[in-house]
């Protein structure tokens, strides 16, 4: 018999089913965004899965994240104490971005954005 902690793994990540709830309104800055999530790996306490996002802007407090970006296309706006833009980013797919615990954001999702993560 094979150990499972030795075996493989495979997750298709580009179309796995995700199922979407609508986002705390009290995030939500624009439209109606709903997002889904899958965690799919536990790896040496880094948090492994897929994320996405449909169409609207909405606030976020961000965890210690690494991703990339599968699919579609959005702005990600980091926020200073004064809640003024000080850093912005364009994302699409193939992007690799780092995301730092306690970072304020504002996620302007043009077309639903899926991205693959690392958490701490």
């Amino acid at each position: 018999m094979a150990d499972a902690s030795r075996t493989a793994t495979l997750h298709h990540v580009p179309d796995a089913s995700l199922e979407h709830e609508p986002l705390p309104t009290e995030q939500v800055l624009a439209g109606s965004p709903t997002a889904g999530i899958l965690e799919l790996e536990d790896l040496a306490g880094c948090g492994v899965g897929v994320w996405e996002m449909t169409p609207g802007t909405a606030t976020d407090v961000e965890a210690e994240e690494v991703f990339v970006v599968l699919s579609g296309s959005a702005r990600v706006d980091f926020l200073d104490a004064q809640d003024t833009v000080e850093q912005s980013l364009e994302l699409t797919a193939g992007d690799l971005v780092r995301l730092r615990a306690g970072q304020r954001t504002v996620w302007a999702v043009r077309e639903t954005l899926r991205k693959v993560y690392l958490s701490a």
